[in-house]
């Protein structure tokens, strides 16, 4: 696509360069990224697991940074300390990230579904690359060696990191208190507790790496997930929480604070995000000739979050309260509008951001982002947008690293409050609250105060006159009348009316609120986790941050990414699109916003879901790239008192802090800040020994 006058590099074009050329990419592309390359394979053909994707994409790139590491002078090892010389650092530094990447890969993905299948492809790399796959000693200074001992370095801490690794991730606590929804059936009668999440009983469950689960429902993924390891969170953001369900103290990172609740505090608003699903789920209909620009000239530069969430989304329309960008600053011209049929975007966006089927979870996702713009002629691969230019090797090394690390300490903090709030999705919630009733008129019928609130056109009550001959409900009466004092919606309406998704689509329609379906398909319906806060929301946002800081540059190269969606050759569980539609994005942040609502339009997240997330990830974001600076800087293991950086206090601070005895202006050897070392600071140095 061309934009201005400059040509961009497409997403899918990339992606499609990097499945269909692998010998040309190892010509042409790090170790690094042929190693990332399969790892985001691996995980596409792996159970569908974002909290464990995440800590595979930090620990393996962490793998190839510290081996990378091991021949640098100055900085500093994430998950292992040893360093190393060879004659030939680049070839050396080549052999040991292969080696430390093929063990870990072998070994973490020996489980999967899809290892037979990449196994075979692990080997083949190593033989392409002149390696020999069988070579599994530790012992030695040889360049496999070490990278054999970074492997097993790291696994060695994965069996004690808090992800209970050896037992498969089980959970050891959590036990979800509401039976199972059966989703095939009408309403929500059984649920015990509307504010908690609720198991959905599928005849069968195919997860969202098209892997079919037996017993129709895989337990909750990772509620204790905040008992990680992680990589630049501090003690003073964890808090404790005790559950009397599960008898299980949670740790929470980051706390949000509780979400509003079904008949509890924020009542009003539990009621409003749950109807705003079910209102934009009437967006996602091709045949209602809604047209919207999709260009940066209309979406993105949403503002942030003032505390109002009401004033953030337009409620009807859908999208946040962005304004969109005038200008494309690298090339000086406006950005050129894209008119598309709203519900075709919106059936886009749920599915491109759902990432799946066949996905390598949203934050391996954002990893193929980084790829494709790592991969763009524009870009200049200096470290935050300065300095000299890296070569290949160690931009992705230290890319990789910086967003597997953000990845990985966004599902520690994400799932802590997943597993502590244990909140409800969207198909338990407004299926529960329509079989109460109404909430908004003590003068209509079926009013109840527990119910979902009206909106005319959207969220109405089927009655005597709307079901007459003619009018909107007539189809909804049910047999004489059954139905009637039901709650109807206005939404899409669900795969039942996609009997073959090669060709068909549901479209939108008045439907009974109890046979409400999220924009997903039959066999999948929600992740299976609670819901608050969201993941997509985290993830994203702190991913945009991640890119920027790396880059130095808030817009993608060239002032736009973008991806193309062919028509009806995208959608995957109904027909569709009904053109050809190009996402497109000026910054990271729009990319990340438009992940945000791409939950909403799904059926997966309300409101409530998705603030948080955005600004959780406005904190990991920044903590987790400046902690990697502070590796690559060799910085990292520095406290008050070492004055060297070497990780230990000892006689070479103690000469430093002698050295500057006396009258110090804003010396680092003044531990106690009052313009003198004397003393007092000797004593603070003294009690830092070792």
């Amino acid at each position: 696509m061309i934009r201005g006058r400059m040509k961009t590099v497409t997403i899918a074009a990339a992606l499609a360069v990097a499945a269909t050329a692998p010998t040309a990419l190892a010509g042409t592309q790090s170790v690094a990224r042929q190693w990332n390359e399969l790892l985001l394979e691996s995980i596409r053909h792996d159970l569908s697991r974002p909290t464990v994707h995440a800590r595979n994409l930090f620990h393996v790139s962490a793998a190839m940074y510290d081996v990378w590491a091991a021949y640098d002078d100055v900085a500093d090892q994430v998950l292992i300390n040893e360093k190393a010389t060879a004659r030939d650092i680049e070839a050396a530094r080549n052999e040991a990230i292969s080696y430390a990447a093929f063990r870990l890969l072998d070994y973490r993905f020996a489980n999967s579904p899809g290892f037979a299948l990449m196994e075979p492809q692990y080997i083949a790399k190593m033989n392409d690359l002149g390696y020999d796959p069988n070579f599994t000693s530790t012992i030695g200074p040889s360049p496999a060696a070490v990278g054999n001992r970074c492997a097993a370095t790291i696994i060695a801490f994965g069996q004690n990191d808090g992800s209970n690794e050896q037992n498969n991730y089980a959970n050891q606590f959590y036990q979800p208190l509401n039976p199972p929804l059966i989703v095939e059936l009408p309403g929500n009668p059984e649920i015990i507790d509307a504010n908690r999440w609720q198991p959905l009983a599928l005849e069968y469950f195919i997860d969202q790496s098209g892997n079919p689960i037996p017993f129709g429902y895989p337990p909750a993924v990772s509620p204790e997930w905040g008992e990680v390891t992680p990589f630049s969170l501090t003690e003073d953001q964890v808090s404790y929480h005790y559950d009397d369900y599960t008898d299980y103290t949670y740790k929470l990172w980051l706390d949000p604070g509780a979400p509003p609740l079904h008949g509890g505090i924020g009542d009003d608003e539990y009621k409003w995000g749950f109807a705003m699903v079910a209102v934009w789920s009437s967006h996602l209909d091709p045949d209602d000739g809604v047209m919207i620009d999709i260009s940066p000239a209309t979406i993105g530069g949403a503002h942030s979050f003032d505390g109002d969430p009401h004033a953030f989304y337009d409620y009807f329309e859908g999208g946040d309260n962005g304004t969109g960008h005038p200008i494309n600053p690298v090339t000086g011209e406006p950005y050129e509008p894209e008119m598309v049929l709203r519900g075709d975007y919106t059936r886009i966006l749920a599915e491109f951001w759902a990432d799946g089927p066949a996905s390598e979870t949203p934050p391996g996702h954002w990893f193929t982002i980084l790829n494709y713009v790592s991969d763009h002629p524009l870009l200049e691969k200096r470290l935050g947008g300065e300095g000299p230019i890296l070569d290949d090797l160690e931009w992705d090394v230290k890319s990789y690293l910086t967003l597997g690390a953000a990845m990985h300490d966004t599902a520690v903090t994400c799932w802590s409050a997943k597993g502590r709030y244990d909140y409800i999705r969207p198909v338990s919630a407004i299926r529960f609250l329509a079989d109460q009733g109404q909430s908004s008129d003590p003068k209509q019928p079926s009013y109840n105060p527990d119910g979902i609130p009206l909106y005319p056109g959207y969220i109405e009550v089927v009655t005597e006159e709307t079901i007459q001959p003619g009018e909107r409900h007539e189809h909804l009466a049910g047999k004489k009348g059954e139905n009637v004092g039901k709650i109807a919606l206005y939404a899409w309406r669900g795969p039942d009316y996609v009997p073959d998704p090669e060709v068909d689509y549901a479209g939108v329609g008045w439907i009974l609120a109890e046979n409400w379906w999220p924009y997903q398909r039959p066999t999948f319906v929600s992740p299976p986790f609670p819901g608050y806060y969201s993941g997509h929301s985290t993830y994203s946002r702190c991913a945009a941050h991640i890119l920027t800081l790396l880059t130095g540059d808030e817009y993608f190269p060239g002032g736009l990414g973008e991806f193309e969606c062919p028509q009806n050759e995208f959608l995957v569980f109904e027909d569709g699109p009904t053109m050809d539609i190009t996402l497109q994005w000026a910054k990271y942040q729009d990319a990340s916003d438009q992940t945000s609502l791409s939950r909403i339009w799904g059926g997966i997240h309300p409101p409530q879901d998705d603030l948080p997330g955005r600004l959780n990830g406005d904190i990991l974001g920044p903590q987790a790239y400046g902690r990697a600076i502070e590796y690559f800087n060799g910085t990292a293991f520095c406290n008050d008192a070492d004055f060297d950086c070497d990780g230990t206090v000892g006689p070479a601070d103690l000469a430093s802090l002698l050295a500057n005895w006396g009258a110090c202006a804003d010396c680092p050897e003044d531990l106690d800040g009052d313009g003198v070392v004397g003393p007092a600071d000797l004593a603070m140095l003294l009690a830092n020994w070792g």
